[in-house]
């Protein structure tokens, strides 16, 4: 399980939004994956960010693959209901908040914008079947997740994303996870702040 929040590392989303959006203007639809999502807050906040920039109607075209393996059984529930409890909502700016959460029927729980939560799907994955759950995305986010595997098990799984990625597709991971000089050759870095990086 990859443990996260929301709205966390935003510097790193807003810039790949920013090297994304071009990339992604045009088309009816767009595919990211989010491996590892955990209990979503990460894939949400990406998509909220981009339903920022591109507007709700293109918005429409995106559509998200959150994966984790998920061993305990309860994140693909969380994450297709996309409610969550109030403590965990407090580091979203309060404009952002107010736009796209609303008062959930449980008690101290809000419901994403379904604009946004309609986009999302989950499904269990494991990253080291090193079987990919699907071909040409726009973007593949990997982040807190491939810190845990051994050096020759994070080269298997970045060959796997770069399989998957659309031609000239991009790859984010953590900031303390450089990519391996092994695989130098697949991608191009395209941020100096950030381990951003663009199919070759």
């Amino acid at each position: 399980m990859a443990f996260t929040f929301f709205f966390r590392d935003l510097h790193t989303i807003e810039l790949t939004v920013k090297h994304l959006l071009p990339f992604i203007s045009g088309r009816n639809k767009v595919k990211i994956w989010d491996a590892g999502c955990a209990m979503g807050p990460e894939p949400y906040t990406i998509a909220i960010v981009l339903a920022e920039n591109m507007g709700r109607f293109a918005f429409r075209n995106i559509v998200f693959d959150a994966t984790d393996i998920d061993e305990s059984d309860t994140f693909g529930k969380i994450v297709t209901e996309g409610v969550y409890p109030e403590d965990e909502l407090k580091r979203i700016p309060a404009d952002i908040f107010s736009k796209y959460f609303a008062p959930a029927e449980k008690p101290g729980h809000f419901i994403i914008d379904e604009t946004v939560r309609t986009r999302m799907q989950f499904r269990k994955h494991d990253l080291l079947s090193f079987q990919s759950i699907g071909e040409d995305y726009s973007l593949i986010v990997c982040k807190n997740v491939l810190l845990h595997f051994h050096p020759a098990q994070r080269i298997e799984v970045i060959k796997m994303f770069h399989q998957s990625l659309a031609p000239g597709g991009y790859f984010m991971s953590e900031q303390t996870q450089k990519l391996p000089e092994e695989l130098s050759h697949l991608f191009t870095k395209v941020a100096d702040d950030a381990q951003l990086y663009k199919k070759i």
